[in-house]
């Protein structure tokens, strides 16, 4: 249904422009923006895993390390390395707020759940890297 001319509501709410860079004014607004563009790359790493266990299956690994061996595509996996860690780190700070774990009525502190997040990560990372790098 159209209106006639003129006849617009005049109680219409004011919405001032909003400003392409608020989250530029303070840090927590800057690294919660950075953690969802890592969302890309972390999707990147995923596709690429897809890529490599695709390549392992179909018999075309020696084309899959070709590729892999590019320039461009080193320098894109290193920055969604860093991207990934990033993502990770985030992901782990942000468990403390997320849960409330309470032992006998005893809140555990923030830094004890973050402690035992890295710390898993940690021995995890260190035992899939012995068995990548171990020599046969």
């Amino acid at each position: 249904m159209t209106r006639p001319p003129g006849s617009e509501r005049a109680t219409s709410t004011y919405r001032p422009p909003r400003d392409a860079f608020w989250f530029a004014r303070t840090r927590n607004y800057t690294i919660f923006v950075l953690r969802e563009l890592t969302s890309v790359l972390v999707a990147w790493t995923i596709v690429f895993l897809l890529l490599l266990v695709g390549a392992l299956l179909g018999g075309t690994f020696q084309d899959f390390t070709t590729l892999a061996a590019q320039p461009w595509m080193i320098a894109v996996n290193v920055v969604a390395l860093v991207a990934t860690v990033f993502h990770a780190v985030t992901f782990l700070n942000l468990a403390p707020k997320a849960t409330v774990v309470r032992l006998d009525g005893w809140r555990v502190p923030a830094w004890m759940i973050q402690g035992g997040n890295h710390s898993a990560w940690l021995a995890l990372s260190v035992l899939i890297a012995y068995f990548i790098l171990r020599s046969p």
